[in-house]
This record gives structure tokens, sequence and C-alpha cells, in this order.
């Protein structure tokens, strides 16, 4: 891993899972010392549901992921990382397909119940030799912790990214555990990353599909480090059953407004971590739109201000600019009026209705972009659409890794 990065969370305490076991080895996909492998084994009769990238030059595992998620069953999940087996044509198909048969005979399970995800370097075929062996040593591997298993997963990820909570269903407590891994190639047409949330609680699958891209829509989908989208991103949820509740099948079921919002707030948490350990970022920056014609346009407004590399760069020189989130406003293909605008960092407002307003003092705006979290709030002043969105701001630190990626 690469230095920590300043905005680093501290791993969560993890309950275990029933019916969810992770297992860690090495495959050895590139020459680095450490486990780059992930199982995990899922007990029968497990839930999934998930969401994955839009980019069309997507991998294989995507593809077979999208496949296998009508059936709504899981039995394991297997991640490799150092290597996307993305544009890899046949030879890429062929090692996940000999992935999935492997693991499938191992757990006497249907291939379609098997889940592989793969991150690392695009158009390079996953050793086929490499992922065979590596399987091998996971089965018979000792169960490891979550924040052993999410390390397993990054690649310039600088920090192990977890998320939990609980609720109560149908007077059962279930708990959710979220492992995710991301740092660069944020900026989620879907989800920009690898992640991965397990509960014990029972749900039926069509229903956790529901609460899930719910939830994708207000989270992943609100994230962005660079306004790059991969071709490997994966969310999945996996519900074992093992609480004994009854399982959760309509917004009306007795605590599925508590299971909700767990699931919510897990997958908020990981999409601030992502942010969180952006390449190079420095500076966590949450942009807060509101008075927009519908909210799909505050969305889009407020990803144009998080995608501009100088409203990134001001953020990272600490200088309060705010005419280049008015140029962003601007160029995001969105209704604005340019004499109606209304800007903020923090809770000061720098400018209202088209210009700086007359009792701008730009110290205490300087202190507040000294820290690690910036807050920027836009007014657009038409209607009553809101968003918010997430992202980082961009430093040298960010060429630096992108430049040395494949060294």
């Amino acid at each position: 891993m690469s230095a920590t990065s300043p905005l680093a969370v501290t791993f969560p305490d993890a309950s275990a899972i029933s019916g969810a076991t992770p297992r860690i080895a090495r495959a050895r996909y590139k020459e680095w010392d450490r486990c780059d492998l992930t199982f995990v084994e899922l007990s029968e009769g497990t839930a999934v549901a998930g969401v994955t990238t839009r980019n069309i030059c997507c991998s294989t595992e995507v593809e077979l992921c999208r496949e296998y998620l009508k059936g709504g069953t899981a039995r394991a999940l297997i991640v490799n990382a150092g290597n996307s087996n993305a544009f890899t044509g046949f030879r890429g198909r062929e090692a996940v397909m000999a992935i999935v048969d492997q693991v499938a005979a191992h757990l006497g399970c249907s291939p379609s119940e098997v889940f592989v995800s793969s991150t690392g370097v695009i158009g390079v075929p996953l050793p086929k030799d490499k992922a065979e062996a590596g399987l091998r040593a996971v089965f018979k591997a000792a169960p490891c912790s979550w924040e052993e298993a999410t390390n397993t997963i990054g690649t310039t990820d600088t920090f192990a990214k977890g998320a939990v909570a609980s609720a109560i269903v149908d007077g059962k407590r279930v708990e959710l555990v979220g492992i995710i891994k991301g740092s660069g190639m944020i900026a989620p047409d879907m989800a920009t990353m690898l992640g991965y949330i397990f509960t014990d609680a029972a749900v039926d699958a069509a229903f956790l599909q529901k609460l899930l891209s719910a939830s994708n829509t207000q989270t992943f989908n609100c994230i962005t480090v660079d306004s790059d989208t991969s071709t490997s991103d994966t969310v999945l949820a996996f519900a074992t059953g093992k609480a004994g509740n009854t399982p959760l099948r309509f917004f009306d079921d007795a605590g599925a407004d508590a299971f909700a919002a767990a699931l919510h707030d897990v997958c908020r948490q990981l999409a601030h971590l992502v942010v969180r350990d952006g390449e190079g970022a420095q500076k966590f920056i949450e942009i807060e739109v509101t008075g927009a014609v519908s909210d799909e346009s505050a969305h889009r407004i407020g990803m144009a201000i998080a995608n501009s590399p100088l409203v990134k760069t001001a953020i990272a020189g600490e200088d309060a600019n705010w005419g280049r989130v008015v140029m962003a406003i601007g160029k995001a293909g969105e209704p604005a009026d340019r004499d109606k605008l209304a800007i903020r960092f923090a809770d000061k407002w720098v400018a209202q209705a088209g210009l700086a307003v007359d009792s701008y003092d730009e110290a205490p705006i300087a202190a507040h972009l000294k820290g690690y979290d910036i807050r920027i709030g836009v007014d657009i002043g038409l209607g009553s659409g809101r968003a918010t969105v997430w992202t980082c701001d961009l430093t040298h630190g960010y060429i630096s890794i992108n430049a040395d990626y494949r060294s």
C-alpha cells in the first residue's frame, strides 16, 4: 500500500456474519508480497442482489455477475486483486469459467451461484494456472477477519474500508458488514468500485435488489474521484438468513424499514470511504445542490462541480475561488440562471443573486479550506430539486500514482 490517506478512517469492529465465512490466499497475480485472492463461502439459500458498471467495455466477471443475479442465490464470492481480466477476450472468459467450475465442484453447488470479481490492470488475461492454484490454497485456509479480507481485495487503496450496522427485524437483531475497495477510476455510472455487503438477515432476493438499487442511487452513484468509470465495478449484497427472522419481502413487513435504513447506512459509509481514499486526496468534499428544477438536474449539476479539475485543484490549493463553481454550474447543461445563483462554503454565503455578497470576508472561508472536510453549497433558485454528492481534491499525488501504475 501507498502512504495512508490523511482522510483514513479506522476499520470498524466487524462482527462475524453467520453463514458467511471469508478466507484469503496468495495467487500471486502480481509481483507483490501479499494475499490477493479472497474467498467467501456462503450458506445454502443465501439471497444475492447486485449492481454493476454500465461501462460497455466491462469484464467477463461483470457479464457473468449480471447473468447469475437472475437466479437470486449465491454460495460463494471470489475476488482477484491485481488483474481486472477486462478486455481479454475468450482467454479471460475461459479463466473465469475455470474459477467458477472449480469453486462449484468444491462446494457441490450450481456454477450460477459462484460470483467472481477481478480488479487491477486492464488488458492482461487472468492467469488460469495461478487462479486454480490460488483456489486450492484458499479452500484449505483458515477463516480470516473482515479487515484481512478487505486488505486482500485492494489495489491502490491505502487503508482497509469497512462499515457495520444492525437492525431489529421481526424481533431479531440482524447484523450487516460491508467491505469495499476503490481509490481511483471513481465516477460511478452505477458503482465504480468492488463492494460487498453481508447480512445474516433473511431477505427475499427481489426485495434485496430493490433496496440495494435504491441506496445505490443516493450513495455509490453520488461519488467521484476522477470522472472515470471502471470496467469491473460491482457491488453485491448477500443475505444468509441465519438470523432467523421471517424473510423480508415487502416494505410493510415488520422491520423492513429498519433493515432498509441499515443497508443504506452501510452503503453511504462505504461510498464516503472510497472518496476519502481517493488517489492523492487531501480533502473530502461534500457538495450540496438545492433549488434545481428536479433532483436529477441537481445531481448532474453537483457532479459537474465535483468532476471539475479547476474546482478540485482550487480546493487542493485552499483557494476560495468560487468563480470556478459558477463555471462548473454553467457547463452542466442543466437549467440555471446566473442572476439567481447562490454559493456558500461551509455555512458562509460568498455569492448571492449572481454577485459576491456585500459582507464577503474571505478569512473564515480560507480557514475552512485548511481543514480536511470541505462543504460547498449551491442554490440554483429555480425549483425544489436537491442532491448531495461527494468528491476529493486533485493533487500531484494523483498524477504520481497513475503515471506509475503499471511500474
